[in-house]
Parts: C-alpha cells; sequence; structure tokens
C-alpha cells in the first residue's frame, strides 16, 4: 500500500499507491468512504491508479492510463502546432477525408471490418442497429465532412471592437483546445467528432468496444491519410485504441483535456462527467434521451397521427417515447394514437405500449393479447400493453425493432407539463396543438432545450443545422451558460481579447510619461 514518511521537519510526505486490502477505506468527496471490494484488491498492480466517480471506485490499470495519456499527449502536441495550419489546410483536410471514404478500396476494407465487427456483437448478444455500416451512413459521414468543408473558417474572427481614445479591444474568436470525445458504437460519429478541427482544435476519442475494428480501419484508410495529405499534424485527430472503459475513464481525468464530451447510456455518461469534472474539465453529457408528445384540445387529429407515426420510425434519442393527450379529447385521440403505433410497428415488427395505470381501461382488447417484441437478445412474447405508474413516465424504451412508448391522459397541458419537468431528461418536447397561444404558453412552461410542433425527430445537428454534431445537451445539469442544445464542432471555440495601442502614453492615473535619460 502507500507510505507516508516523517521528513524530518515535522512534516508528512506522501508515496505512491502500490496495492490494495480487501476493506480498505479510500476517502472522497471530503466526508464520504468508498471501500476496496477483494476483486479490486486482488486487481490492483503497482503503477495502477483509482478514481472515484460517484462513490464507485474505478480501476486504471497502469497500461490503459498510458494509452490515454499519450493519445491526449499526442492530441496537445498538435494544437500547439495547429496555429501554423492554414484554415485552407484545414477544408483540404475535410474534402481528402470524405474523398477516402468514397473510395471503393478505402471502402470495401472498412466494412470488411465493420462485418467483424458486428458479427462479434451478435454472438456477445448486443444490438447492432447502430454499429453496422451502410451506404446511407457512408453517405451521411461524406456530406457531413463537406459540410465542414463549406464551413467558413472562424479562427480569428472579431465578434466586437470597443474604440477607447488611443486604444482600442477586440474580443477575437479562438481555438478552445483539446476535446476529448468518448462515444457509443456508431462509426458514422467520426465526421462529427473531428468537426472540431474546423475550428482550430484537435481531438482525442475513444469507441465503444463493438466497434473498435471498424474504427481502427476508419483511421487507417482514411483519417490518418487525409490528416497527412492536407498538412495536418497527425495528432490532430486521435483513437484511444482501447476496448477498456478504464482507457476512456483515463482519458476523462486528463486535465489536458479542455472539454469532454461523451454520448451513450445514461449511467456510463454521468459516471464519466463525475471523473471530468473532478479534472477540472467542462463537460458536455448525453446519455439520456426519449422524446415527450403532449396533445392539446385544439389538436387537429391528422397532424396528431402524422406526428406520431413519423415519431417513431426508429430508436435513437429523440425518438417519441411519453405521449400525453388532454382528458377532454381523450376518447378520440387515444384510439388516433393506438393506430398510429400500430403503423410504426408495421414499418418496423410490432408494437409494445405502456399505459398510466389510470388510463388502462381505454384500452380496446386486442391491446391486452400477448404479442412478439423483438429484444437484443431475440425475440420474445410479451404483453402488447402493460400498465405504467407516473413515477416511472420517465423511462426510456431501448427497443430494437418494436417500437415502444408510454401514454398518459392528463387533464391538461399544464399537468403535462409538470410530469415532463419531473420526470423527463428534460430533452425534446412537441405540443400538438392549432392554438398559438397554447404554443407560447407551452414553450415557456416546458424545461427543454427542443421543442416542436410536430414530430420529434428533427432534434438532430446534421439534419437541423446541417452540422454533424458532437452531442445533443439535455440539461440534465441544469441549463448551459451561453451556449445551445446542440454542440457541433463550430460551437467548440472560446474568446480571446487582443488590444492595439495607438497612444503610447496611456496611463491609469493620467501621468505624463517622464522624459527618457540619454
Amino acid at each position: 500500500m502507500g507510505s507516508a514518511v516523517d521528513d524530518g521537519a515535522g512534516k508528512r510526505a506522501t508515496g505512491r499507491l502500490e496495492a490494495l486490502s480487501p476493506g480498505q477505506a479510500i476517502p472522497f468527496g471530503g466526508d464520504r468512504v468508498a471501500y476496496v471490494t477483494p476483486q479490486l484488491a486482488a486487481a490492483f498492480r503497482p503503477g495502477d491508479r483509482l478514481l472515484v466517480a460517484d462513490g464507485a471506485l474505478l480501476h486504471l490499470p497502469a497500461q490503459e492510463h498510458a494509452r490515454a495519456e499519450a493519445a491526449v499527449g499526442r492530441a496537445a502536441e498538435a494544437f500547439a502546432r495547429m496555429g501554423e495550419v492554414s484554415d485552407a489546410a484545414i477544408t483540404a483536410f475535410f474534402e481528402a477525408f470524405a474523398t477516402r471514404l468514397e473510395d471503393e478500396g478505402c471502402w470495401s476494407a472498412i466494412a470488411a471490418a465493420n462485418a467483424r465487427d458486428v458479427t462479434q456483437a451478435r454472438d456477445r448478444g448486443r444490438s447492432v442497429t447502430r454499429l453496422q455500416v451502410t451506404e446511407a451512413m457512408r453517405a451521411d459521414m461524406v456530406a457531413g465532412l463537406r459540410a465542414w468543408r463549406d464551413m467558413p473558417a472562424a479562427r480569428g474572427r472579431v465578434l466586437e471592437r470597443i474604440e477607447h481614445p488611443g486604444w482600442t479591444v477586440e474580443q477575437v474568436v479562438a481555438p478552445l483546445g483539446v476535446v476529448g470525445f468518448v462515444f457509443e458504437g456508431r462509426p458514422n460519429v467520426f465526421a462529427d467528432a473531428t468537426g472540431v478541427i474546423r475550428t482550430g482544435n484537435t481531438v482525442v476519442f475513444r469507441i465503444g468496444s463493438d466497434a473498435l475494428g471498424t474504427a481502427r480501419a476508419i483511421v487507417a484508410e482514411a483519417l490518418q491519410p487525409a490528416l497527412a495529405e492536407a498538412g495536418l499534424p497527425a495528432g490532430a485527430a486521435v483513437l484511444v485504441e482501447s476496448a477498456a472503459h478504464a482507457a476512456g475513464w483515463a482519458m476523462f481525468a486528463d486535465s489536458r483535456l479542455s472539454l469532454a464530451v461523451a454520448r451513450g447510456s445514461g449511467p456510463a455518461v454521468a459516471q464519466l462527467g463525475a471523473i471530468a469534472r473532478q479534472a477540472g474539465t467542462p463537460v458536455s453529457l448525453h446519455g439520456t434521451g426519449g422524446a415527450w408528445m403532449v396533445v392539446d384540445d385544439s389538436a387537429d387529429a391528422e397532424r396528431f397521427y402524422a406526428a406520431a407515426y413519423h415519431s417513431l420510425d426508429r430508436k435513437v434519442c429523440n425518438t417519441l417515447n411519453v405521449c400525453c393527450i388532454v382528458a377532454s379529447r381523450a376518447d378520440e385521440l387515444v384510439p388516433v394514437f393506438l393506430e398510429a403505433l400500430r403503423q410504426a410497428g408495421k414499418r418496423r415488427r410490432g408494437a409494445k405500449l405502456h399505459m398510466a395505470e389510470a388510463d388502462f381501461h381505454r384500452l380496446p382488447p386486442e391491446w391486452r393479447q400477448k404479442t412478439m417484441v423483438l429484444r437484443p437478445e431475440g425475440p420474445r412474447e410479451e404483453p402488447m400493453a402493460e400498465p405504467i405508474a407516473d413515477a416511472d413516465l420517465g423511462t426510456e424504451w431501448e427497443w430494437e425493432e418494436t417500437p415502444e412508448v408510454s401514454l398518459k391522459v392528463v387533464a391538461d397541458v399544464a399537468e403535462a407539463v409538470a410530469l415532463f419537468n419531473r420526470h423527463s431528461p428534460h430533452f425534446v418536447a412537441a405540443l400538438i396543438a392549432e392554438d398559438p397561444a397554447a404554443h407560447r404558453r407551452f414553450f415557456e412552461a416546458v424545461d427543454a432545450p427542443f421543442v416542436g410542433d410536430g414530430f420529434t425527430r428533427w432534434v438532430d445537428g446534421q439534419y437541423a443545422l446541417n452540422r454533424p454534431e458532437l452531442g445533443l445537451s439535455n440539461w440534465e445539469h441544469g441549463r448551459l451558460f451561453a451556449r445551445g442544445g446542440v454542440l457541433a464542432g463550430d460551437g467548440v471555440f472560446t474568446v480571446r481579447a487582443r488590444v492595439t495601442q495607438t497612444d503610447p502614453h496611456l496611463d491609469r492615473a493620467n501621468a505624463p510619461t517622464p522624459p527618457r535619460q540619454a
């Protein structure tokens, strides 16, 4: 274990932690203690490290820490050189990256690596919906990279100029630094991650273990050759080549990061955020999702039907998760919703409904039967509809091929807003109403960064803003200061102040410049 010795002056000097004992107390948070498990004590070796995140002891093997440290170091060294890189070279990088993805030889190597990843993931009973590369995914990546290619350069842009007698202050857009990015097993997010290079930043990233082979192929076949062709430092975009979660923990614990971005499952993202905050690094976290749709008494039934149906085409973060219908229209509109869900199930494979306990009696008999629900581990026979408590409305349904959603009848829109603000992830809210005043009240009352009046699937940086996103802010930790809900590459910057002094004799006390002695 670690040791402490007297340095001869009455001071206690600390040593390094070299071993752990089962039951050993590890203080954290000022007044809390975590205890070492027998498994952790047996696994810990000299050179390893410990982190505490939300009360959990995390083991960082020396090898994983070294991998992350080296990757961040490469990105930090590259950032120091990015000031010498022209905007034209950055533009050339994005074009070269896109061109290589379009090349059939490069893409065939990437597709082959992805096929191996998909097979291994299926063998482990994992979902491959977002893992499998397709021609549509390829086209989206290329389009995203070319969107960054065509984005006007922001480095050096003057945001504000204040004139003073004898001097001028300019507020200038400048790169932020090294961006750390941990994301789920979705190969297409390379276009998202590298977007930070547009504003002169560098990026170091770790991808989920399911997609690591695909990521390595993209780096080798397209990313690194594009960096070299454009003359950018090789460390401008660095993949942490490890399947271990510990590598991501170590990366987010590195204080050299200027921003830590995490996407994936809720608990994992929250854990990564806690690690980065301990290191003093600002975070952008996107770990939970699920959109809510509220139907007002002025709603048009056809508009509601279309909005619900088109919000259930596939399971991603902005998929419809909870629908609230006002009681005054429930007899008419609950059947409309059930038909939209049934049709969405035809588009995929079946349907699954969670109905508020107090409203379960509203369901037609056919919804009380059993059905086959396709889960990541395979088909499973389940009730087509199940009751759900109001307290559980925040549950995000992670469906594979069977659209799954919750339904609640509310007294009015105000009750729906209160439920959203209490139980939802504070992410996406839609109001279906023909009354403009209802939309104004809804926008002011609902605590969501993304608010709409139709289908919920519009919440996507590339779809809505023509910018591949690093992540979507879901406000789980409060509203974000001076930043919008979509974090994209061109939004990762800082502001520096530059002064031009035309009067050499400026003095805060108005003292004259004394004559210079010869």
